[in-house]
């Protein structure tokens, strides 16, 4: 049995290590935005396919024969071009998103609709917002020349970025008690974050609950391959959909 997991999230590496002990010819596609990526068991593909029509010429061409989109809740042009792939192709689409954060008590988050209304809120209302958004929509805060910018991502960003800034370069998993010391450290006044779910990024949440610091919430897309995909919310459901022909 042959499969295409569209990966680079850790749901992802967790489901291609699952499959290929049951026997799966596993591929694993990773966008390659990051330059040392973790790498998952299976065979490796890094790039793009080019768009839909070169998804679905690939996943003919593999024998593929079924396959899973468990890349980032954000990523919203793979996600759509898998979609489209599945409907050319009539193949089982999987999509593999983690459920989003909800807020407990405690919190405090200004939620908002996408990146540009998260940098204006950010602008107008805050002094030192802690960026934690990865590095492609960092653009969005370039023109905030009053604010000052704690930035962290796994890689050195590139285009326009706030003047007053302090880049930090690191990968997570973090710890609460980290976060919460990175956060006094730099005096943060808010977090600003997509609403990606999981654990592995949740202590910046949690951190900013235990010092009271608002969170501006990016809240997540609609997933594009909705209407056509079998959702699972976690690596056993989808393995379950996957392996028992549920889809």
């Amino acid at each position: 049995m042959r499969a295409l997991i569209l990966g680079g999230t850790a749901e992802a590496r967790a489901l291609a290590a699952r499959l290929v002990d049951a026997g799966w010819h596993v591929t694993s596609s990773l966008a390659g935005r990051v330059s040392e990526p973790r790498l998952p068991v299976g065979h490796v593909r890094i790039g793009g396919f080019g768009g839909p029509a070169g998804l679905t010429r690939w996943l003919l061409a593999d024998a593929t024969e079924v396959f899973i989109d468990a890349t980032h809740p954000f990523a919203e042009r793979i996600s759509a071009s898998a979609a489209e792939a599945a409907r050319a192709t009539g193949l089982p689409l999987v999509a593999l998103h983690r459920p989003a954060w909800e807020p407990v008590r405690g919190d405090e988050w200004l939620e908002v609709a996408d990146m540009a209304a998260a940098a204006e809120l950010a602008r107008t209302r805050f002094a030192t917002p802690f960026l934690t958004i990865g590095r492609q929509q960092l653009s969005h805060f370039a023109a905030d020349d009053e604010g000052r910018y704690l930035i962290r991502c796994v890689e050195q960003p590139t285009g326009p970025l706030p003047r007053n800034r302090t880049v930090l370069l690191t990968r997570g998993p973090f710890d609460v008690a980290g976060e919460r010391k990175l956060m006094r450290d730099y005096a943060v006044d808010c977090l600003v974050t997509k609403n990606s779910g999981g654990a592995q990024t949740y202590a910046k949440i949690e951190a900013a609950r235990d010092l009271r610091k608002p969170v501006i919430m990016v809240q997540r897309p609609e997933l594009p391959g909705k209407g056509i995909a079998y959702v699972a919310d976690t690596v056993d459901r989808a393995f379950d959909a996957v392996t028992r022909g549920r889809v």
